[in-house]
């Protein structure tokens, strides 16, 4: 961890710049774009629970055990979430959002930085409810392949349930959250049906390019852990990637204010971070 002292805290923004280069280098991953306060505080914690005195020796053993590098990525991304997060975004989408994309044969929805999953159950259970479920694939995309898994196999601690169903029922929910899974093991099972078209797929903000033509990206509590020129990347490939008038959802600290895409947007629910491609 590193200490309050000028000296060894550049000392730690050098070795964790090297770090960063070395992960680039070795994995392609890209993690030089995230905000420097949020990676210090991350990899502070991964010292302590991996028990490795410094970042070299970090570096050190990721270059040489991927494993290691696996258990890395458990810090370098964002693994916090949960169901029908922000309650008054999904009635948002729900009321301002969900009419126009009814007009369509067929949506595409990409969940950007989908993490472990939570936000695309709950997206397909109220597309499903709105009677969108049939005709909308969802694009599910992460850097880390374990946030993936656990995407893709929609099973999450049953004493999480309490807290998930008063947020979808704010959320406007129609029905009761138990309809839409079986617990079993200690586990809350999602039903499969829900997301039967998704696609899950390893993407990088910060590396890849345009993922899909979609109509709804949806990219929550992302961009704030990155820095300016990132989130600019990030919006600007949201922008390439959705058809015209297409909607982009942020985060509740998230906004387009101070970006050089923001232009390309109009606010159609200010409050709630929902945008529409002008």
């Amino acid at each position: 961890m590193p200490h309050n002292d000028p000296e060894s805290m550049s000392l730690f923004d050098i070795e964790l710049r090297l770090l960063l280069e070395a992960i680039q280098a070795k994995y392609q991953h890209d993690f030089r774009g995230y905000s420097m306060a949020s990676l210090r505080r991350r990899l502070g914690r991964a010292l302590e629970d991996l028990r490795v005195d410094s970042l070299s020796q970090l570096q050190h053993r990721v270059l040489r055990e991927p494993a290691v590098f696996a258990r890395l990525m458990q810090y370098l991304t964002v693994q916090v979430s949960e169901m029908f997060r922000d309650p008054s975004y999904f009635r948002a989408l729900r009321e301002a959002v969900v009419p126009v994309l009814k007009t369509y044969p067929s949506v595409k929805v990409w969940v950007a930085g989908c993490s472990s999953g939570e936000e695309l159950w709950s997206l397909a259970i109220l597309f499903a409810e709105e009677g969108l479920a049939e005709r909308t694939i969802f694009y599910a995309t992460d850097i880390n392949p374990e946030a993936l898994r656990c995407a893709r196999e929609g099973v999450y601690a049953v004493e999480r349930m309490a807290g998930f169903s008063t947020n979808y029922l704010a959320a406007g929910g129609k029905a009761s959250l138990s309809d839409y899974y079986h617990a079993s093991y200690g586990g809350a099972h999602f039903s499969r049906d829900l997301i039967g078209q998704a696609v899950f797929a390893d993407h990088s903000l910060a590396t890849d390019n345009v993922f899909s033509e979609v109509h709804l990206v949806s990219c929550r509590n992302v961009l704030i852990y990155f820095n300016r020129e990132l989130q600019d990347r990030a919006v600007g490939l949201f922008g390439e990637s959705l058809v015209r008038r297409g909607f982009l959802g942020l985060g509740s600290q998230e906004s387009l204010r101070f970006s050089r895409h923001a232009a390309d947007f109009e606010p159609v629910v200010p409050a709630e971070r929902v945008y529409q491609r002008r």
